[in-house]
């Protein structure tokens, strides 16, 4: 299973405060904006989605189809394939893609403990 760009996306009080602490570290702005109430940020391979306002935990995100400069890869397995394979190892998915739809989707899972996953396609 080829799941893409992995990232941590953090949930942020303070999306300014969470940019400059993380510049600190050495990332770079990658994508989004302050309008937009998300960064990805980006230190060599590592990937940090700050999101203000968006959601309420932590969640580990890849991306099917991207590597982590948010260059498309091929092949790649589609979301809706990754859905197929969850199901049949007898995952249980608090969200789904439309099987009969393609192009961008996502699907999200927890792990034992209770994390979040999101698998989220743009492409």
């Amino acid at each position: 299973m080829k799941l893409g760009a992995q990232s941590i996306s953090l949930s942020v009080e303070n999306l300014q405060d969470s940019k400059e602490f993380y510049e600190k570290l050495g990332f770079q702005i990658l994508a989004g904006s302050k309008e937009q109430n998300y960064l990805i940020m980006k230190n060599e391979n590592s990937l940090i989605g700050l999101f203000q306002g968006m959601f309420e935990a932590n969640i580990l995100t890849f991306n099917p189809g991207w590597d982590e400069n948010g260059q498309n890869i091929d092949p790649f397995d589609d979301v809706r394939k990754i859905q197929k394979s969850l199901e049949s190892e007898g995952i249980e998915l608090d969200s789904k893609a439309d099987e009969s739809s393609d192009g961008p989707a996502s699907i999200m899972l927890k792990d034992p403990d209770g994390n979040i996953i999101l698998i989220d396609q743009h492409r």
